[in-house]
């Protein structure tokens, strides 16, 4: 089993406050991100847009490895994530759509690289966990 993590720290209260991400790996440490960052159109980090990147990157791996297992190697498949939050939503602000938009660019029929990138949108992880269980263990103190 593969497991990897993210963190964040928030200090203070919410629009007066801010915070930082760090992953596991180090490859984001101490980004700062703020209310302002996620609600204002500020420039800085958020977590809609690291959803975006993980669900760009993740989409675009899986379109790779079923290509590669129709006998087809991209050149290039480009593809972003946009991520939407409705922060009017009653009780909370809710992330209401994930739009995946990719261009690839490989030789081969386009019916099959557009049945393939149906295939890699059920397929991909980072999709799937968007539709998946979440749970949560709270330690006091």
């Amino acid at each position: 089993m593969i497991t990897k993590s993210g963190s964040a720290i928030w200090t203070g209260s919410l629009k007066e406050g801010g915070g930082s991400i760090t992953t596991q790996s180090g490859a984001l440490n101490a980004i700062p991100f703020s209310f302002a960052t996620r609600f204002e159109d500020k420039t800085g980090s958020n977590p809609e847009e690291l959803i975006g990147a993980a669900h760009a990157a993740c989409y675009s791996m899986f379109l790779s490895a079923l290509m590669g297992g129709a006998g087809i190697t991209p050149a290039s498949i480009t593809t972003t994530s946009t991520i939407t939050l409705d922060p009017t939503t009653e009780g909370s602000p809710t992330v209401t759509k994930a739009h995946l938009a990719t261009v690839v660019k490989a030789d081969a029929p386009e019916a099959k690289l557009r049945e393939l990138a149906a295939q890699a949108e059920a397929g991909c992880p980072i999709s799937k966990l968007l539709r998946a269980e979440v749970t949560l263990e709270v330690t006091i103190g």
